[in-house]
Formats: C-alpha cells, sequence, structure tokens
C-alpha cells in the first residue's frame, strides 16, 4: 500500500515498533481522555474557506527568532529515538535539515547533543530540558547544547513526575540493553524496570519534583539562549511565564502523557494567545496529523506547530527518508490547504478563518 497520509505511517510503523517501544511512543495517561481530546479537538473546529482570492502559488516561510524556516511545521521532543530506528534522533534531525524546519532534541536522548550538532551542524536545533535534581548537572546540560550551536532551550514544565501511563506499568518498560540515555554516564543513563514502568522509576529517581517558577529565572539567569515553557495550558501560567522574561510559550499537554482530563492544546491556544500572544511567541504541539490541523492552529494564534508521533512513525518505517517524506506530506496538506481557504501568506490565516462547530448549530 502506498503510503499518502501521516495515518498511512502509523499504521505500518505499528506493524515494525517492537511492542515495548510502541506503547510507550504511543499511549497517553490514564484512561487517554486527553489523548483523544488532541485528535477530536481539532475535528470540532471548522475551516471556513474564502473564495476567488487570486494567487496561483504560495509562501509557508515563517521567521522565528530571527531564523527563517521554510514552513512552519516542527518537530517536537519525544525521548528513546533508536527505540523506532538504529539512527534515531541523528536520522530525525538530519530529515529536518533538510527539509528547512526545526528539530528539538529531547533531555532523554538516545543519540547525544553532540553527535546531532556534528551530524547537522549548521542546521538551526532547540533543546528541550528537564531539570534534575542535582542542579550542576541540569546547567552543564544547557552549556553543552549552548557549545553545541543549539539555537534555544526548550523547558518542559509539566512533568516533575510523570503521569500514569499504565501502558508502560503492564509492560515494564525498559530502555533495550544496547541503548542508554546518551547525554548522561553511570546510573542516569540507564533505564532499567525495578518492577514498574522504568521511565517513571527513573524520573522519579532523577527529576526535581520541586520544580517552580524560581526555577525559570535561575535558567534565565544564565543563559543567553532564548527560553521558551512547554506544557503551558492556561493563561494564568502564560501570564507568569511572559512576566518572567521567557520569549516563547509552548502550548502542550505532553501529547496527553501527563494528566488525564486535560484539555487538548488546540482546545487551550486560543486563551494563551488572547493573553500573551503580542508579548512572545507562541507554539503548539499534540494531535497534528494533516496539514489541515496546521491551518487551524496557526488561525487561532500559533506561530509554528510541532509534531512528535508522526515523525517516530516516519523513522521506523524508513528512516531519514521515511520523515523526510511525513514532511513532505504535511507541507503539501498544508499548501493545498492554503490554496482552497483562499490564503496566500501565512499572514492571510487569520482566527475568522477558523471556528468552532458550535458556531454553525447557532445560526
Amino acid at each position: 500500500m502506498a503510503l499518502v497520509s501521516v495515518r498511512d505511517y502509523e499504521k505500518r510503523a505499528h506493524e515494525i515498533i517492537p511492542r515495548n517501544a510502541l506503547d510507550y511512543y504511543r499511549s497517553g495517561a490514564g484512561d487517554e481522555l486527553s489523548l483523544a481530546l488532541n485528535r477530536t479537538g481539532f475535528d470540532r473546529l471548522r475551516i471556513r474557506p474564502r473564495m476567488l482570492q487570486g494567487g496561483s502559488t504560495r509562501d509557508l516561510s515563517c521567521t522565528v527568532f530571527g531564523e527563517r524556516f521554510a514552513m512552519p511545521i516542527a518537530i517536537s521532543p519525544t525521548a528513546m529515538q533508536r527505540m523506532a530506528h538504529p539512527e534515531g534522533e541523528v536520522a530525525n534531525a538530519r530529515a529536518a535539515a533538510s527539509r528547512q524546519v526545526l528539530f528539538t532534541l529531547s533531555t532523554i536522548s538516545t543519540s547525544s547533543i553532540e553527535e546531532v550538532a556534528t551530524a547537522t551542524p549548521n542546521a538551526p536545533k532547540w533543546f528541550q530540558l528537564y531539570i534534575y535534581r542535582d542542579r550542576q548537572l541540569t546547567e552543564e546540560l544547557v552549556r553543552r547544547a549552548e557549545r553545541a550551536g543549539f539555537r534555544a532551550i526548550v523547558l518542559t514544565v509539566d512533568a516533575p513526575l510523570f503521569g500514569l501511563r499504565r501502558a508502560d506499568m503492564r509492560n515494564k518498560f525498559s530502555l533495550p540493553p544496547h541503548l542508554t540515555m546518551a547525554n548522561f554516564v553511570g546510573k542516569a543513563a540507564s533505564i532499567r524496570s525495578q518492577g514498574g514502568s522504568g521511565i517513571n522509576e527513573y524520573i522519579a529517581e532523577q527529576l526535581d519534583p520541586t520544580l517552580s517558577w524560581d526555577d525559570v529565572k535561575w535558567l534565565l539567569g544564565f543563559t543567553n539562549l532564548p527560553v521558551i515553557v512547554k506544557g503551558i495550558l492556561t493563561r494564568e501560567d502564560a501570564i507568569i511565564a511572559a512576566d518572567l522574561g521567557v520569549q516563547g510559550i509552548f502550548v502542550s499537554n505532553h501529547g496527553a502523557r501527563q494528566l488525564d482530563s486535560v484539555p487538548a492544546s488546540i482546545e487551550a491556544l486560543p486563551e494563551i494567545a488572547a493573553a500573551v500572544g503580542g508579548r512572545v511567541e507562541i507554539f503548539l504541539d499534540g494531535g497534528i496529523t494533516q496539514g489541515t490541523d496546521v491551518f487551524k492552529a496557526l488561525a487561532l494564534g500559533a506561530r509554528m506547530v510541532f509534531f512528535g508521533r508522526p515523525a517516530l512513525w516516519g523513522l521506523a518505517v524508513n528512516g531519514q527518508a521515511g520523515v523526510e517524506h511525513v514532511l513532505d506530506i504535511l507541507r503539501n496538506e498544508l499548501d493545498l490547504t492554503m490554496a482552497l481557504a483562499g490564503c496566500k501568506t501565512l499572514a492571510d490565516i487569520r482566527k475568522e478563518y477558523v471556528v468552532h462547530e458550535n458556531y454553525y448549530s447557532k445560526l
């Protein structure tokens, strides 16, 4: 069967990836209500297309923090990518570089900061940061990212502990023995089940559960890179973050893997964009599977839209080429959506182009 959509790649990847890794990648927290919402949240939005707008081509390029990208689609940080393909994060980063889009490396990656930097020396990359109990270790991660040429720090703030991930508990998830957390040595480099989910046990032991806004101030105080806080779902937290001086807010529910029953990222986006969109850059991930999703997120206030799982599916199916094809699919779908909706540039995609389905029940 020809692979012509992200869904096609997902189905094929589910046949390839070993169960331990697949369940880790695809599962959500609790009863997975929010995991379903990440999809249905987009489905409940309607595009209001405008006709006869003229123009035979579209400009999908965008600028973030002074850097120009080929399109407003980027790759989110996802952990342990060599479980999906032997080249893991290196292949994913190379795919992003080849398509002139942004790649974000996870702290708990199976390829190191330096490996990814060497593989994509001139390509823009961001580094996702967890704050460890060992603050010296945490600061050194940031310094390594700075030295390696990463362009921003994405601080995950919604994971002082990992959520209730039942699939990992049932599988007693462990990182395959031939892989390690490549950014670490010693105990911090290993994820082995002690009877439950190995990743939850690792996080409980290594990360600081007392994470607070003071830690955001601490990070802002010693790095000159832009700081983006990832995991914001309310206007209240968005305002606090903007007041502290962060340069970006990542509207995200962590792939619905932390607290179940939280809103879909796309549901939370409008209130956050309205509260601080004029002060900081707004990004979104969660539930992106097609170009219409990207269009909807841009209309509701996102500057750039990120995805994680689709890149893993592409990676599992065909390595770097698979991720490149996933990016091409999304680009072509966004371009077609813009053409049929009457938008020639990203600036044309305004909030009046997208409404909730209830809009039509009130007419």
